[in-house]
């Protein structure tokens, strides 16, 4: 039985640890007893290899995201599932290559059903099992309903029903309608005297458009985007009514923010899991008034700055609240970045310099490592160690299983069946063999893959590629990674053996259905 004398004792260990050294911190938080490790997973859209700062960004100026780096790790050879939005966020969500699954394997309209089945196991349902309160805010881009989508009235099934306890998202991107956000099953702000209508196919309503009326636009289309204008930027589909639900662009940064920081606050003194998926700095790109200018790199590189500060939303609260030293907090991004993504923002001509995926060949939507390779940084004191760096070969896709270990939890057999338990290489843990052996990516749909293993990389010839320029097409190529990070000497001729191998693996994950052990 605990005495008085115990517990008093007990509790000035408690309040006096926060004040030592962070080395005995470290020795505390191995010895004493802790709750389940709160999960933030901040998922930027489009920043490329080069975007940051702490990955070798010298103009723009990312002081959190870097932070995270030094207190944590960082990885330098993590990967994107694939090299577009909704197959990546798919594969995180579900631990699955979205190849395999046709429905998520292709970037989606703002109106397709959802492509997730609510009875799989997926990361936030495994664990929300374990106890987690669990939180989307953000991007969601993989569809909703099924097939019979009305925005006017219960949208699902939708995060809710595949392991969140609580969604605030906006249903595909940015520069796709419907413009609006959605909590748990509802459009927010919505007037039902105002109903919303969405079309893919022909226009809805007698809304503008960028290709009818340009004269009202307030940032130009460089190629596609010119359906119905939002807030004097047209759109890729034709979207009517719903005026008082609409975004305000300049605004979506900070509401997302303070939406992430409020799940915070209300899951404090519980485990929580939260999927932070911000819109930046997906195209188009509208930084805040107070950030537009600032880089000095144009527009995408302010709006890298705005999604600094919304990691340093999320980092500020965790220390105001006391969290920071029981959560493991990861930064990363769906895809390498791009440019010119459809509108005429400058971001070529302004860019001074900046090189958005650093020394990589090719850019979002491109096999090459432009298109994958992304930044990724760690942090949970007491278990990573402070400024820590990583060449192993990790994927968005091993967060399933990683975050089921980090939760004590095993996964059952069939769930994830492409995701790795990466957390060793997280935390630093001796293990005598790579966490993960190899990785298959892929572009936009399920044709087009590439396959890693060690430092060597084959871009198989596949017609249906990628059609981004940097694409890889034709004939197989093959790259020794480790000699040439910017791929820029193919080698299968010299190493028939090798592409022979690798093509006899990817055939064989293809065939088997799984890849995880």
């Amino acid at each position: 039985m605990t005495t008085r004398r115990d517990f008093l004792k007990l509790a000035g260990l408690c309040a006096g640890a926060a004040a030592l050294p962070s080395w005995m911190r470290m020795a505390w938080a191995e010895a004493a007893p802790s709750r389940k490790p709160n999960i933030v997973f901040i998922l930027a859209d489009d920043i490329g290899y080069g975007d940051l700062g702490c990955y070798g960004a010298a103009r723009v100026k990312t002081p959190n995201v870097d932070r995270l780096a030094r207190e944590g790790i960082r990885f330098t050879d993590a990967h994107a599932p694939a090299a577009v939005c909704t197959p990546t966020r798919y594969a995180f969500i579900t631990g699955q290559y979205a190849w395999r699954h046709p429905a998520g394997s292709a970037i989606l309209s703002g109106e397709a059903p959802l492509a997730i089945d609510p009875a799989i196991t997926t990361t936030p349902s495994l664990l929300k099992q374990a106890g987690y309160a669990t939180g989307v805010v953000g991007k969601w881009h993989m569809g909703l309903g099924k097939g019979d989508l009305d925005f006017n009235k219960e949208i699902r099934p939708g995060p809710l029903e595949v392991g969140f306890d609580y969604a605030f998202f906006f249903p595909a991107t940015g520069d796709r309608v419907p413009c609006v956000f959605i909590e748990n099953h509802r459009v927010v702000g919505l007037d039902p005297n105002d109903p919303i209508r969405v079309s893919y196919g022909a226009k809805v309503g007698d809304d503008p458009t960028g290709r009818e009326n340009p004269e009202l636009l307030t940032m130009k289309p460089s190629h596609g985007h010119d359906n119905t204008i939002i807030n004097g930027i047209s759109r890729i589909g034709w979207m009517s009514g719903g005026k008082a639900a609409r975004w305000q662009d300049e605004q979506m940064a900070d509401t997302l923010s303070g939406k992430a920081v409020a799940f915070i606050e209300r899951n404090k003194d519980r485990p929580f899991f939260l999927y932070f998926a911000t819109q930046d700095i997906h195209v188009p790109r509208v930084p805040s008034p107070p950030r537009k200018g600032k880089s000095g790199c144009g527009t995408r590189g302010d709006v890298i700055q705005q999604f600094d500060d919304a990691v340093g939303a999320v980092l500020d609260a965790l220390d105001r609240l006391k969290l920071a030293d029981q959560t493991l907090v990861i930064v990363s991004s769906d895809n390498g970045g791009v440019m010119d993504d459809g509108y005429a923002d400058g971001a070529i001509q302004d860019a001074n310099g900046h090189l958005c995926n650093g020394p990589l060949r090719g850019y979002k939507g491109s096999l090459w490592e432009g298109g994958t390779r992304e930044p990724f940084n760690a942090r949970w004191p007491g278990r990573i160690k402070a400024g820590a760096t990583s060449d192993e070969l990790i994927s968005l896709v091993d967060m399933l299983a990683t975050f089921a270990a980090a939760a004590g939890q095993t996964p059952p057999p069939d769930a994830g069946p492409d995701s790795f338990n990466v957390l060793p290489a997280l935390v630093g843990e001796p293990h005598d063999k790579p966490v993960r052996d190899h990785l298959v990516i892929q572009t936009n749909g399920p044709s087009a893959l590439a396959i890693r293993q060690g430092p060597w990389k084959l871009i198989p010839g596949n017609p249906g590629g990628a059609k981004r320029k940097g694409a890889a097409s034709g004939g197989g190529q093959l790259f020794n990674l480790a000699d040439d990070l910017g791929e820029k000497n193919d080698v299968a001729g010299q190493h028939p053996e090798i592409v022979k191998a690798l093509s006899d693996l990817l055939t064989q994950v293809r065939q088997r259905g799984r890849s995880r052990p």
